[in-house]
């Protein structure tokens, strides 16, 4: 994408639940250097709206059907580099801004930022600079690193909606004894009673 340095910041916005996008870019329109280009309401939709327009600052939702606001980023940081990203967020929890950052994601804000302060953020972001909201990050800080290797926690993700270790195992093509072991694993590193109890644990911390 070749830099532009004149004319409004090219928006794309992204996020499942339509009242809210519709209202954002209703909000945001009214400024005058902004412009909304494209909008998305999945995370496969919102990579080619950004390939179609090649937008300058990316607006993501973190949870999308398809792929969330994280797996956008990293796509988009290899395939359009000079576009900006950020998430807009109600589960503004530590891992999940932890991965954020490691996607290359230069804004992180929780939905209740008012649209004025939004746009503020937009223009940080465009202009090079990185935003993450102080509370977030507070919280990220407090809750330190996941202690769950990457295949735990796919495993335990798996798990989530009750499903059996046969049922887990196909899916994650692996044997039930490996999906056991990973399970106890989880389960023993975060302290938990079993894997239910595991699940919303890893959930609350944003570490699957």
């Amino acid at each position: 994408m070749s830099g532009r340095t004149a004319g409004p910041v090219r928006l794309l916005l992204a996020d499942d639940e339509h009242l809210i996008r519709g209202a954002l870019a209703t909000l945001l329109s009214l400024e005058d250097d902004l412009v909304i280009v494209a909008e998305a309401a999945s995370g496969p939709e919102a990579l080619a709206m950004a390939r179609a327009h090649e937008p300058d600052v990316a607006v993501l939702d973190l949870q999308m059907p398809g792929a969330d606001g994280v797996k956008v980023a990293t796509s988009l940081r290899a395939e359009l580099p000079g576009c900006r990203v950020m998430i807009v967020t109600s589960h503004g929890r530590p891992g999940h801004l932890k991965r954020a950052l490691a996607a290359g994601v230069r804004g992180f804000v929780p939905k209740t930022v008012s649209a004025q302060r939004l746009a503020e953020i937009i223009r940080t972001v465009h202009a090079g600079n990185r935003y993450v909201d102080p509370e977030l990050a507070a919280d990220a800080i407090a809750a330190g690193d996941s202690p769950l290797t990457a295949r735990e926690a796919e495993v335990l993700e798996l798990a989530a909606d009750g499903a059996p270790v046969a049922e887990i195992a196909e899916r994650a093509a692996l044997s039930q004894g490996t999906v056991r072991n990973y399970l106890s694993s989880a389960v023993s590193k975060l302290g938990a009673e079993n894997r239910h109890a595991a699940v919303r644990l890893a959930r609350e911390r944003g570490w699957v």
